[in-house]
């Protein structure tokens, strides 16, 4: 007679667990549903929600799990963007070389700035990052031949070997959900690895992980790049979505937008930054259509949720079916 009591019990995956399949689902399912209605308005629509997810992703990444805040992250959008938009100045716009081009930009510079803000700490870091931040910002303004403080328009979005998959908006839609998925993997894979655990674990006491004999410093700086670069790929789809370059992508308050949509969605889960973007973007649209001063309405709603939703949606959302589960 089989003895049961050495057979585990099946857990049940708790509906947080699922949250980021469902959220891809949806996603992936709303060109259909957009087909329904003004198309190319709701798709142009996703694909931003889905381009300022990889940014609050990024964003997520360093902040939630390494208690990093950076009030500069926005200036790692605007490298990417403008890597674009100067390529095509001069009639580059093959994603083979434009996409790397962009990645490699934004780590440079997340390599050097992160060199000196990661000397810092708390207070001082959200300082240091906030002036290089500017820096790149008012650098990005001098730029006469490429526009200066008005930007530039890009003629033709990136093409592949002489190509065009991304004139076809739902095609274009498709790959950023693609681009979108890999950074949400390649972040958990990440998260969840050995450097991971060290990394946050230099969150919760650097000192013991430095006494243990982990290079802190190494493994902070190496996670900023990581999170550079992808701040660099949601400004190269960034330019390629509005098919315009602007100084405005990495000024401050850019870079305070990505942080309120971690903090809406839910610090230090990754997929909340997912749904703090959407959440974020969403009510930006149909509040913008009410009234104008929509931030002010917003604006009390976000001090609701932080005051009586610790951790965020996703935290409000785990919260409920807990109780809902133990009813």
């Amino acid at each position: 007679m089989t003895d049961t009591t050495l057979i585990a019990p099946q857990r049940k995956p708790h509906a947080l667990e699922l949250a980021p399949v469902f959220i891809f689902l949806v996603l992936a399912l709303a060109p259909v549903a957009a087909a329904f209605g003004p198309e190319t308005y709701l798709l142009g629509l996703f694909t931003r929600v889905m381009v300022f997810a990889i940014a609050a992703l990024a964003l997520d990444f360093i902040c939630g799990y390494g208690g990093l805040v950076s009030f500069g992250h926005a200036a790692f959008v605007g490298i990417g963007a403008y890597s674009v938009g100067i390529l095509s100045a001069h009639g580059v716009t093959d994603i083979l070389i434009s996409l790397p081009v962009a990645l490699a930009a934004s780590a440079i510079f997340a390599y050097l700035t992160g060199t000196v803000c990661l000397r810092t700490k708390s207070v001082y870091f959200i300082m240091i990052t906030l002036a290089f931040g500017q820096m790149v910002y008012f650098v990005a303004g001098s730029l006469a031949p490429y526009g200066g403080d008005d930007g530039m328009t890009l003629q033709v979005r990136s093409t592949l070997l002489g190509f065009q998959p991304f004139k076809n908006d739902r095609v274009f839609y498709y790959a950023v959900l693609l681009f979108l998925l890999a950074a949400y993997l390649a972040c958990r894979a990440i998260v969840a690895s050995r450097f991971g655990r060290v990394f946050r674990g230099a969150k919760e006491n650097p000192v013991r992980m430095a006494t243990i004999g982990y290079d802190v410093f190494k493994y902070q700086r190496i996670a900023y790049v990581i999170a550079g670069m992808i701040g660099g790929l949601a400004g190269f789809l960034l330019a390629n979505v509005v098919e315009f370059v602007s100084p405005a992508y990495m000024s401050w308050q850019r870079s305070g937008e990505l942080i309120i949509m971690v903090l809406f969605g839910g610090i230090g889960t990754l997929y909340g930054a997912i749904v703090g973007a959407a959440a974020f973007l969403l009510l930006e649209d149909g509040l913008g259509s009410i009234t104008e001063n929509w931030k002010l309405i917003f604006g009390p709603m976000l001090v609701l949720i932080v005051l009586f939703a610790r951790g965020g949606v996703v935290g409000l959302i785990e919260r409920l079916t807990g109780r809902a589960g133990r009813g």
